[in-house]
């Protein structure tokens, strides 16, 4: 399995929950994709397989930069899109994020590729259609294929 189609924003956040049951501490998720392709929506799905209890509340945390969610293990979700360069994070000390107790989602990760660790999953979306997305996997390191397995699993 190398990418998945979604046709609705509802298949989309049942991806997402699906790869959400499966992370484990210390996963990182690198997402890029232009404007409106789906990454916040897989994030809300991700935060359901985590058991975060309301997605509702799940958004881009575009101007505070980090949002933090409890769940089974705690989601860290980052919004990168504002940032003029990776020096930005370590005002707030990404590697405690990072390499924490948690799971890390980055929205527009290409803008931090330099500091991501050399273990990490990248979630690459297309828009095909209006609402129809092709979104690519690919793991980067051993801990990454094993989550792409796991994830193989929940959605074969």
């Amino acid at each position: 399995m190398t990418h998945v189609i979604t046709n609705t924003p509802q298949e989309t956040i049942r991806l997402g929950e699906n790869i959400g049951s499966c992370l484990k501490k210390g996963d990182v998720l690198a997402l890029t994709g232009e404007l409106g392709s789906g990454k916040t929506t897989l994030v809300k799905g991700i935060a359901k397989g985590l058991g975060v209890s309301d997605i509702r509340y799940i958004n881009s945390p575009t101007f505070v930069i980090v949002k933090e969610y409890k769940g089974r293990i705690p989601l860290y979700h980052f919004d990168i899109y504002r940032l003029k360069g990776p020096g930005a994070l370590d005002e707030i000390g990404y590697e405690e994020y990072f390499y924490g107790e948690g799971a890390v989602v980055i929205e527009w990760a290409q803008k931090i590729r330099d500091i991501l660790p050399k273990d990490h999953f990248n979630i690459k979306f297309e828009i095909i259609k209006r609402e129809s997305r092709k979104i690519e996997f690919v793991p980067k390191g051993k801990k990454s294929n094993m989550l792409a397995e796991r994830i193989k699993d929940r959605i074969i």
